[in-house]
């Protein structure tokens, strides 16, 4: 027998306010057209006032709690991706940790921008596999709205604001590549490319900042990269593109979305979209995807399933497993 960490639970959650392309236009030179055309995104949602990246996670956290049939002291730990935590320390994981009332076990936060979930889904397989924990909530959630410059009509109009969470359970599986759980990942980073997505604030400045991105380098590197990190954790596992039943992308642009789908030769059927009504959300949209596409119907027990997503530093990096 081989241990696994298998799904057991998934949730989400987006802030009311709904923000559609044409209110963005009275903000910036731009238009609902130019703005589907270059990324596919028709809708976003942004936080309220006063409703913080661990309150959306907490949302989120409960939701997946629920759909598991779980109370939050069955869960050993929480990791939770985020790169717009409430405050500089202490982490916002354990701020959720807080909310939900778990009295037992540890939380802490991933960062690694657009990229973090799939480390955090990678961090919390191995706190499963070591013996850590039997069961850990992962979430990944962001208010990217706040680090918005909005005289940047190429940066302002791609992000929005959310939360997905995914519980991780150990069981016992076969030991082969018709397991259920994570069956492999694979991670990445490059400091050299700091400078094509950051952002201009922190410590170093004492002010927030705002997030400046080089939209075509990132571009170019997004399907090399994505593709790439996807066929090697495939490999890893045994498996192929073939053997995909969904792939669930980091939900950045459509254009990225579409050319890594085609290098990895699954059609556009095959992969879940939510980016028309999300945005980018950063680490929140490949657990954001995940939970809508089961509710859905689309992704379903037995389905094979890769995510991957790059970001910020560059990171990136790709998890294949069958839900």
């Amino acid at each position: 027998m081989t241990l696994r960490a298998v799904v057991r639970g998934v949730g989400h959650y987006l802030p009311e306010r709904i923000v559609p392309n044409s209110e963005l236009s009275h903000l910036v030179d731009t238009s609902d057209e130019w703005i589907k055309t270059r990324s596919g995104i028709e809708r976003r949602h942004f936080a309220a006032e006063g409703e913080t990246t661990s309150m959306l996670a907490t949302h989120a956290a409960r939701a997946a709690l629920a759909h598991a049939g779980l109370e939050a002291d069955d869960i050993d730990a929480i990791v939770l991706a985020t790169s717009t935590a409430d405050l500089t320390f202490p982490s916002a994981a354990t701020m959720v940790q807080a909310n939900l009332g778990m009295t037992r076990g540890f939380a802490f936060d991933v960062q690694a921008v657009c990229a973090g979930f799939v480390f955090a889904l990678t961090n919390a397989n191995a706190l499963i596999l070591s013996g850590q924990a039997k069961r850990v909530l992962v979430i990944g959630a962001e208010t990217f709205s706040r680090l918005m410059d909005w005289t940047d009509r190429s940066t302002c109009v791609l992000f929005g604001d959310g939360a997905g969470a995914l519980i991780l359970e150990a069981q016992d599986q076969d030991g082969t590549s018709a397991d259920r759980g994570i069956l492999s990942a694979d991670l990445h980073s490059d400091g050299r490319f700091k400078d094509l997505l950051y952002v201009d604030g922190g410590t170093s400045t004492g002010t927030i900042g705002h997030l400046r991105m080089s939209g075509k380098e990132v571009f170019r590197h997004a399907v090399e990269k994505l593709a790439e990190t996807a066929h090697t954790a495939l490999e890893k596992a045994g498996l192929s593109g073939e053997d995909v039943d969904w792939i669930v992308p980091h939900q950045a642009n459509i254009r990225i979305i579409e050319g890594t789908a085609k290098r990895m030769q699954v059609p556009m059927e095959r992969v879940v979209v939510t980016v028309q009504d999300h945005g980018n959300t950063s680490a929140a949209s490949i657990p954001l995807a995940l939970s809508v596409g089961y509710d859905r119907g689309q992704i379903k027990q037995g389905d094979l399933v890769v995510t991957e997503a790059i970001g910020g530093g560059l990171a990136w990096g790709s998890v294949v497993l069958r839900w």
